[in-house]
């Protein structure tokens, strides 16, 4: 196995006073695909932005690339390769789909051609002359991935990709998002949609109020239903010392 390109060691963050990420530890090897898994609440966005740097870690250690970016700003993570698609997409509504890519292309330090996203997602070279706010949800997803591969990420990090679409765009984004990972790009995702993430993924980690509960390839946490009723089933007690929901 390939060195790990991202590593959390003991990592823990706040929301203020507010503990939510316990002794986290995480390594993801280059070009896996791996997913993060755990009921809303549990910690999982506020990972991926601890990850980014918009949560600063309070303890523990994280490394890109063997590099200790534990400490590093935001816009030093960013340009290191790390690239975050957020839950609410964060696309310029006033602005069309290709005046969206250009701004990302931009604004990248090495980014890739802009027609390489029309042909990850034929849809949005269609569209490129509408506003970012004309575009239905599953549009503006493939817009805010495309947003984010523009840039050329060597780890892109997808938050809640399927979060508020309908079953049927869901369907639609499953095969588009195949394409994605297929590309070369290490992707962390956390999803709700199990289905959607372990379809996607290699291995997966679970997390429970903050902390790691399990690990391990898809494989195993399909054939554990033991392990999927008590971390994963819908309605279960989130606890204590997980994250508002309103930020997972």
């Amino acid at each position: 196995m390939s060195e790990p390109i991202l590593t959390l060691e003991d990592v823990n963050s706040y929301y203020g006073n507010s503990h939510v990420v316990f002794d986290l530890d995480i390594e993801i090897e280059q070009n896996e695909v791996v997913a993060l898994l755990g009921r809303n609440g549990a910690g999982k966005t506020t990972t991926l932005r601890t990850i980014t740097g918009t949560v600063p870690r309070r303890e523990g250690t994280i490394e890109f690339r063997g590099e200790d970016i534990s400490s590093s700003s935001v816009d030093d993570i960013s340009k290191k390769g790390i690239k975050l698609v957020p839950e609410d997409r964060r696309i310029f509504p006033t602005l069309t789909v290709m005046e969206n890519l250009q701004v990302a292309h931009d604004s990248a330090v090495d980014p890739r051609p802009i027609e390489d996203m029309f042909e990850v997602f034929p849809k949005l070279e269609e569209l490129q002359e509408n506003k970012g706010r004309n575009l239905s949800g599953g549009e503006q997803q493939m817009l805010s991935v495309s947003r984010a591969l523009v840039q050329n990420p060597d780890l892109l990090l997808l938050d809640e990709p399927t979060e508020g679409l309908a079953p049927v765009i869901v369907d639609d984004l499953r095969d588009v998002f195949e394409e994605v990972v297929s590309e070369d790009v290490t992707v962390l995702i956390t999803e709700q949609n199990v289905d959607f993430a372990l379809n996607l993924s290699e291995r997966a980690y679970i997390i429970e109020k903050g902390a790691n509960a399990w690990e391990g390839t898809i494989e195993e946490l399909e054939d554990n239903e033991e392990l999927l009723e008590e971390y994963l089933s819908v309605g279960g007690e989130s606890g204590q010392g997980g994250e508002p929901a309103s930020t997972d």
